[in-house]
């Protein structure tokens, strides 16, 4: 299956850099995908199309201010992402600089450069970094002088109501570079209707990492090799999936990363043992993918060429994603991760349709 087949254009005035001023007013796409048939409202609506003996999973991931910036010995300035959390004191992560830097040179961060690191090894892409003050943990200088790492897409300073806006309401486990977006549109009213209406809730982590915002670089998406994340579902939450599918309820995931979890786990062998499953996870979902676990899906607008909408494709079907793409853009939906959300049931015929190259 080719790249191109998803390669489509987002007109920039859509792009959202904001979210909606109250979080469950964004605007919702319905869309079945039996029939592809669309219906449009708002995301408080969401509440309807969820039933009493229907579980819903959220990822309780929680962002850490990923995102540093400091200069190189030469003075010259540097900006790094960070990837993974080794060890108390090193990390893996991104460098962006305007030359390249050197294993064993260091950098410097904070007000005063008070803080610095060198740089151990290349990782191809990361760089690992050793913070050499052993009083304090590197979590802990991220939390004190880190900034929420925004998608590259929103050309703006971070601001300090983003440290709310790009978390969840639920936010639990430290640990994610991005947030799960489309938790991002819950709020506590929403989350009390569901409660209040007796919906099962329930809770995975999976921490999602710089790679998400990094682009498919294969002409043909199934060479593309998928960033590892890592992943926790209780034993207790592989149990209610089973009940509530054997009592006949849906399991409703919110977001990509919570299907991808869930997909995971069903793959591995704590599914049949109903084990806590605990792991990095690599799972690479696109069309031609049977789901196993999922039958509705809450989304956001993703980017084209993305395998985030390749996953959505794999759910909802080929055409009718970018049949329902084409709608959001002519009703001028808000996109990406600020943006607004759409609501899919899964199409069991999606896994059998053709896609011409």
């Amino acid at each position: 299956m080719n790249l191109s087949n998803f390669s489509f254009e987002i007109p920039k005035s859509l792009i959202a850099f904001y979210p909606s001023w109250i979080r469950s007013q964004c605007r919702l796409m319905m869309i079945n995908g039996y029939t592809g048939k669309i219906s449009h409202g708002f995301f408080y609506n969401i509440i309807n199309e969820i039933n009493s003996d229907d579980l819903i999973i959220f990822n309780n991931t929680e962002v850490i201010p990923a995102r540093l910036h400091g200069i190189k010995e030469s003075g010259g300035k540097i900006e790094i992402l960070l990837e993974k959390i080794l060890n108390n004191n090193n990390i893996l992560a991104y460098i962006k600089s305007s030359n390249p830097v050197k294993i064993n040179s260091h950098l410097f961060f904070g007000k005063y450069n008070e803080i610095r690191g060198s740089i151990i090894s290349y990782r191809n892409p990361f760089y690992e970094i050793k913070f050499n003050n052993q009083k304090v943990s590197s979590i802990y200088i991220f939390n004190k002088i880190g900034h929420i790492p925004l998608p590259p897409y929103i050309k703006r300073k971070n601001m300090k109501l983003d440290v709310n806006l790009y978390q969840t309401i639920y936010k639990k486990n430290l640990g994610s570079i991005a947030a799960p977006t489309a938790g991002l549109h819950f709020d506590l009213p929403l989350l009390e209707s569901l409660y209040k209406k007796g919906v099962n809730v329930a809770f995975l982590t999976l921490h999602i990492g710089s790679g998400t915002f990094q682009p498919i670089r294969t002409m043909q998406i199934e060479k593309h090799i998928m960033h590892s994340e890592w992943v926790n579902i209780s034993s207790e939450l592989i149990n209610k999936i089973k009940i509530c599918k054997k009592k006949g309820g849906r399991v409703i995931a919110v977001g990509t990363s919570t299907l991808r979890a869930l997909e995971s786990a069903y793959n591995s062998i704590s599914w049949n043992n109903s084990e806590n499953y605990s792991q990095n996870t690599n799972i690479f979902i696109y069309p031609g993918y049977q789901h196993n676990v999922v039958d509705a899906l809450i989304t956001n607008f993703h980017f084209p060429e993305s395998t985030l909408i390749m996953l959505v494709s794999s759910f909802l079907g080929y055409k009718n994603t970018i049949n329902a793409y084409y709608e959001a853009i002519k009703k001028k939906y808000r996109f990406f991760s600020y943006g607004d959300a759409m609501y899919i049931t899964y199409n069991k015929l999606a896994p059998y349709e053709k896609i011409k190259n």
